[in-house]
């Protein structure tokens, strides 16, 4: 145990494997007879396969080579859409799209196949040319278009005092997961398919893999293993490479195949953060009230749907940020391009969203003459008005209770104006202090948990041992040791006597994707229900008293195991009591609960070089009750350096085949540690209402949220410019200065 004040804080329960070099990934698990994969892929930007060729004077022996014609379901990945093929039979909408796959005992060995790719037509990469141009990838080049509507918004245009608007644009972000994507897939003497890999939604591969090979569920197995980070970047993709692993190995006779991506091949052809451009309009009136707030909001989706639509719901609902306005209009649209498809990325469309309206707050804060901090405290949302979807703010709204400690802990004012008075004395350098504050959504959009109808069950042993049954993944923010904090606390017991079942999809229960802030919430709520249910069917049926100690714990699950057998409890979710969420308008209830916040970014701007570095990082946020407040810093300081990664150091290029062209870690810069400034945590604890474990709520998603658009307005103060995009490259802060830049310097 370590402690933090008064409270003990377990260590983490893979802390010793991962540490001591004893966990196994998926490319450290070797076979007898085991085969090594590739993928052969498409070069152009869309068009149409011709053929696929085998060089008749290579040495076809020991390879296993599998086409669309040897799929023997349906060629279609199976996500939200079925629209994006296993392996390309014919049309494809992108380069580094799959054709064939190969295995081999060598893996050095390549295969000599030619693709003979019919060129479509001119490529579209731009969001914008996409919406205007004739060429359709899709009908009108939209994937999906949400509408969020409050009020009048020409009404509130008439109503402003102040109008101010704006384009602003969001890059790709590269996931980076410390492990490359894997699967090993295996069909084993009895006839079933084994399919082990890093992943972090082991039910979505489990359906995948019966739409592609047509066998039963009841003869596949999914197994999850020691997965080195997702981000959202291994909630879908995993999918696509079982499918491909799976068909080879049932091609295989027998034989294991492993298909694990190397890093340049990841970063080319697996999803990325969508980039956005929003235009917005914003009004208020004399006093700074907000009367309008009219956004459009679109995303890149690349070139098949997968999780856009739902990348692009949670981007319309957090786009109007946490304000009080009367008249809200968003247009929401994931609009199809030549790109590779783009997909989950932690923060789920929110990031982008969020930017443009904090960007847009500070520019409309510059208009009135206020301070920024000031507008914000004039409209936070407040319990007991409306949110955007019409539904009421809940008792647990701390939006003015997080912006007061945040300004506070960053000597906000104080700061601002000796960055004022540094910036007047022409030093070398220029000072700025810039804030965010946003709200984010716990659990899945709208009905999205309701119809997942999620479970999870505990397994006592019969010395009164227990397990978590859940499929929900540990993919390094704590999920193992959370799980079995609740399960523990539940059932009032030590800690050593609970643990947590490997992630297999024969032996635990489809508890739902590992995804959108919902693993502690959402699923740890199941197993608190779980183990209720477990104490009651121990008071009925094995004599366990209302005050019981472990001792008599143990004794009970001894007798039920004697009496009646094996001793598990499945619960399911329940959806908290109220109104429903409402698809065809866009309106009720968007998620269970929300977690409020306000980060403040120190910035220093080299005038010589314009690189700018964030020198102070304050992140206050109310989260209902930290689990292991420990792990729950550690995923705000990871949130917040991805965040200033994204602000300041990433950016994907793309070549003229739609592909991301710096794919190596040499020349995709994110942020080191030398180049974090202090990320100083605050948590407020409120557990009012709030429909998680021990009152806790959703955090793994809020932390990526708040860095941009606080690091952006920290520049603007600094260099008295508005910013419209991300990142802040010097190349772009000189663009801005343009002729000004000598008398700035």
């Amino acid at each position: 145990m370590k402690h933090r004040g008064d409270e003990a804080v377990p260590v983490r329960v893979d802390a010793a494997d991962k540490t001591g070099g004893i966990a196994r990934y998926v490319d450290d698990i070797h076979c007898a007879g085991l085969l090594h994969a590739a993928t052969v892929r498409t070069s152009l930007p869309g068009g149409r396969l011709r053929a696929l060729r085998q060089r008749e004077d290579f040495d076809w022996s020991g390879f296993v080579l599998v086409t669309a014609d040897d799929v023997p379901g349906d060629n279609a990945l199976k996500m939200i859409e079925r629209d994006q093929p296993l392996l390309v039979a014919d049309g494809f909408r992108h380069a580094a799209e799959p054709v064939a796959l190969l295995a081999h005992a060598d893996p050095q060995r390549l295969a000599a196949i030619e693709l003979d790719e019919e060129p479509g037509a001119a490529p579209l990469f731009d969001i914008d040319e996409a919406l205007a141009a004739d060429t359709r990838i899709v009908p009108d080049n939209v994937f999906t278009e949400y509408r969020l509507r409050k009020g009048d918004p020409a009404a509130g245009a008439a109503a402003s005092a102040v109008i101010v608007e704006g384009s602003f644009h969001t890059p790709a972000q590269e996931h980076l997961y410390i492990e490359p994507q894997g699967m090993l897939a295996q069909q084993l003497p009895d006839g079933r398919l084994r399919v082990a890999g890093s992943m972090q939604c082991p039910y979505y591969v489990l359906d995948a893999l019966v739409f592609a090979t047509g066998l039963p569920r009841e003869r596949i197995q999914v197994v999850q293993t020691t997965t080195g980070g997702g981000f959202g970047g291994k909630e879908d993709y995993p999918s696509m490479i079982a499918c491909h692993a799976a068909l080879l190995a049932l091609k295989a006779g027998g034989r294991p195949v492993k298909l694990v991506y190397e890093r340049g091949e990841d970063m080319r052809a697996t999803p990325k953060r969508h980039p956005s451009r929003t235009n917005i309009r914003l009004g208020a009136d004399a006093e700074g009230r907000l009367t309008l707030i009219d956004i459009d909001f679109a995303l890149d989706g690349g070139g098949y749907v997968t999780l856009s639509p739902v990348v692009l719901s949670r981007g319309v609902i957090h786009a109007p940020g946490p304000y009080r306005c009367d008249n809200i209009s968003v247009l929401g649209r994931a609009v199809a391009t030549n790109h590779p498809p783009f997909g989950a990325f932690r923060g789920f469309g929110a990031p982008q969203s969020i930017f443009a309206m904090e960007a847009a707050m500070d520019r409309l804060a510059g208009a009135l003459g206020l301070d920024p901090a000031e507008l914000r405290r004039r409209n936070l949302l407040r319990s007991g008005d409306l949110f955007p979807t019409g539904n009421p703010v809940g008792a647990d709204a701390a939006m003015h209770a997080v912006l007061e400690q945040a300004l506070a802990e960053s000597g906000y004012a104080e700061r601002r104006a000796a960055h004022d008075a540094w910036n007047r004395a022409g030093h070398a350098t220029r000072r700025g202090i810039g804030i965010a504050t946003f709200a984010h959504g716990s659990g899945f959009t709208g009905n999205g948990e309701l119809n997942l109808r999620s479970r999870a069950g505990l397994r006592a042993s019969s010395d009164g041992r227990v397990e978590v049954l859940a499929s929900t993944t540990e993919i390094g923010q704590g999920m193992a040791t959370t799980f079995a904090q609740i399960a523990a606390a539940a059932l009032k017991l030590p800690l050593e006597r609970v643990s947590v079942a490997p992630t297999d999809t024969t032996q635990v229960p489809n508890s739902g994707p590992t995804v959108a802030s919902r693993t502690c919430m959402v699923v740890g709520r199941i197993v608190q229900d779980a183990a209720a249910q477990l104490v009651e069917r121990l008071r009925r049926d094995a004599a366990l008293s209302p005050d019981y100690t472990p001792a008599d714990f143990a004794a009970a699950c001894r007798r039920h195991h004697e009496d009646y057998g094996p001793l598990i409890e499945i619960a399911q979710y329940q959806a908290p009591p109220g109104e429903a969420w409402s698809d065809d308008t866009f309106s009720g209830p968007a998620y269970a609960a929300y977690t409020w916040a306000a980060y403040v970014a120190d910035v220093e701007v080299d005038l010589a070089t314009l690189e700018t570095r964030v020198t102070d990082f304050v992140a206050v946020q109310e989260v209902g009750r930290t689990i292991h407040p420990v792990i729950a810093q550690g995923q705000i300081e990871g949130g917040v350096a991805q965040g200033i990664g994204y602000a300041l150091y990433e950016d994907v290029v793309w070549g003229d085949d739609g592909l991301m062209a710096n794919d190596r870690l040499t020349n995709y810069i994110i942020p080191t540690s030398a180049d974090l400034p202090p990320i100083r945590v605050y948590f407020q604890e409120t557990a009012v209402d709030c429909p998680g474990p021990q009152g806790a709520k959703g955090l793994g998603e809020l932390p990526m949220d708040g860095p941009g658009p606080a690091i952006a307005n920290a520049v603007r103060h600094a260099l008295a410019v508005d910013v419209d995009r991300l990142p802040l490259f010097p190349e772009y802060l000189l663009d801005l200065l343009g002729s000004h830049h000598k008398d700035v310097a």
